[in-house]
C-alpha cells in the first residue's frame, strides 16, 4: 500500500516515472549494403571478389515476371547501392515466348520448380527444375543438372542450396556435392542431394518430422499474426517445410530447418550422401534435433563454425554454437523483419536480405502491405569469422 501511495502522490504532483524498456538494439550495427527500388528480392550470394547477387521469383511475386514490357529479371547483379542489373545477360533471364507461356489456358509463368497462374501454385514437368552453374569470369553457363521427376515432385519447391566441393567425396567425378531443400507447402518435404560430376540425385528424409513443417504454426512479427492466405483453409498458419539449410564449417554435417518450425536438425553428410540399400533408414536415424532458435528462413556458416540462423520474431538474427548447443543473439535492430537469405563474404561480414515478406499479400489480411526499398545489410562478424571455403 505505502508503494502504491507514493506512486500516485508522483502522478499528482507531476514527477517523472520512467520504466524499463526494451532498446530494440544489440550487437554490431546494421550497415546498408544495398537498398532494392526495382524488385522484390529473396537470395543473396557474395562471391570470393565482392560480386553481389540477388534473385526475384516470380512464383512469389508476380511482378517480378517479366511481361514483355517491364524491364525485370530474376537474376540480377547489385552494382551501385540502388542498382542491379540482369544476370548473367537479359536474354537468359527471359525464356523464348516471355516469361509467361500466354499459349496455355489459364497462362503459366514458371519459375524454377513453381508455376503460377493468378496466384495459384502449378505442378512443374520435367526440364523445368533444374541446377545452372555460370562462370563467374567468363559469365557463361558451364553446366546444368536437370532433376528427374522421381526427385523433384510436380508440387516440388527446390529452394535453398549449399555445395561442398571437396574433390575426395566422390570417386567418379571429385566435384563434389550440392544439397538442397524442398520447401513443398503440400507436405513433400526431404532434402535432395545431387552429384555435381554425375548429375545424379536423390531425396532423403522425405519421411521425417525432421523436414516437415509443425501442425498450425503461426508467427508473430512486429506484433502482427503471420496467417498464410493462399493456403486450402482460408486463413492457416504457414505450413512450410524444409527450407533454411547450412554446411559446417569442415563439410561434416548439414543443417537445416523447417520453415514453419523453431527447430533446427542436422545429419552426417555421409549418411545423406550414402545410396546403399539401407542409406535412407540410416540416414533417417542419424538426424539430430538440434533445439529451438527461433523463427528462420535462410542459414548461414563461417569460418568458426557458428550458425547463424533469423530469429524474425526478435527482430534479431541468432548464433547456433555447435560446440556447446547455445543459441544466442548475434545482432537486433528495429529495422528487421523478414530475414529471408544470409551470405557470409571473404571481407568478414554477414549480408542478409530484409524483405518484409510477412507484409505481403500471401499474408492476412490478404493486402500488399510492403513498402520500398527492401534491403540488403551488413553486419561485422564476431572473432575474425570470415567465408567458408567449399573446396
Amino acid at each position: 500500500m505505502e508503494l502504491i501511495l507514493t506512486l500516485l502522490i508522483g502522478c499528482v504532483f507531476g514527477e517523472n516515472i520512467s520504466f524499463i524498456s526494451d532498446p530494440g538494439v544489440y550487437g554490431p550495427p546494421l550497415e546498408i549494403a544495398h537498398a532494392y527500388y526495382q524488385q522484390w528480392p529473396t537470395g543473396i550470394a557474395v562471391s570470393s571478389t565482392g560480386r553481389m547477387f540477388s534473385n526475384y521469383p516470380g512464383g512469389l511475386d508476380p511482378s517480378n515476371v517479366y511481361n514483355g514490357r517491364n524491364e525485370v529479371f530474376a537474376v540480377g547483379e547489385l552494382t551501385t547501392l540502388t542498382s542491379e542489373v540482369a544476370y548473367p545477360s537479359l536474354e537468359m533471364n527471359r525464356p523464348p515466348g516471355g516469361a509467361i507461356n500466354y499459349s496455355t489456358i489459364p497462362p503459366i509463368s514458371v519459375m524454377s520448380v513453381m508455376s503460377t497462374t493468378d496466384g495459384v501454385l502449378l505442378e512443374a514437368m520435367y526440364g523445368g527444375p533444374k541446377l545452372v552453374g555460370v562462370n563467374l569470369t567468363t559469365n557463361t553457363v558451364f553446366k546444368t543438372i536437370v532433376f528427374p521427376s522421381t526427385v523433384a515432385y510436380g508440387d516440388s519447391y527446390l529452394n535453398d542450396v549449399r555445395f561442398d566441393l571437396r574433390p575426395n567425396l566422390s570417386d567418379s567425378s571429385g566435384e563434389g556435392f550440392a544439397y538442397i531443400t524442398d520447401s513443398s507447402t503440400s507436405g513433400h518435404n526431404a532434402l535432395i542431394i545431387v552429384d555435381l560430376g554425375s548429375g545424379e540425385s536423390w531425396r532423403h528424409l522425405g519421411l521425417t518430422k525432421s523436414v516437415r513443417g509443425e501442425s498450425q504454426f503461426l508467427p508473430f512479427i512486429w506484433g502482427q499474426p503471420g496467417y498464410y492466405t493462399q493456403a486450402k483453409e482460408p486463413y492457416s498458419g504457414l505450413s512450410i517445410g524444409s527450407d533454411g539449410i547450412a554446411l559446417s564449417a569442415d563439410g561434416e554435417t548439414l543443417y537445416w530447418c523447417p520453415l514453419a518450425s523453431r527447430y533446427m536438425y542436422s545429419a552426417p553428410t555421409a549418411k545423406l550422401r550414402a545410396r546403399g540399400e539401407a542409406s535412407e533408414l540410416l540416414a533417417q536415424q542419424s538426424v539430430m534435433n538440434n533445439g529451438q532458435k527461433g523463427l528462420s528462413d535462410g542459414l548461414e556458416t563461417d569460418s568458426n563454425g557458428l550458425i547463424y540462423v533469423g530469429n524474425n520474431e526478435g527482430n534479431a538474427i541468432n548464433m547456433f554454437n555447435p560446440s556447446n548447443g547455445m543459441v544466442l543473439t548475434f545482432l537486433r535492430d528495429p529495422r528487421i523483419n523478414w530475414v529471408d537469405t544470409m551470405s557470409v563474404a571473404t571481407d568478414g561480414y554477414l549480408y542478409f536480405t530484409v524483405n518484409q515478406l510477412n507484409f505481403a499479400a500471401s499474408t492476412y489480411p490478404g493486402i500488399d502491405r510492403r513498402v520500398a526499398p527492401f534491403a540488403l545489410f551488413k553486419a561485422k562478424l564476431p572473432n575474425g569469422g570470415s567465408k567458408v571455403s567449399s573446396r
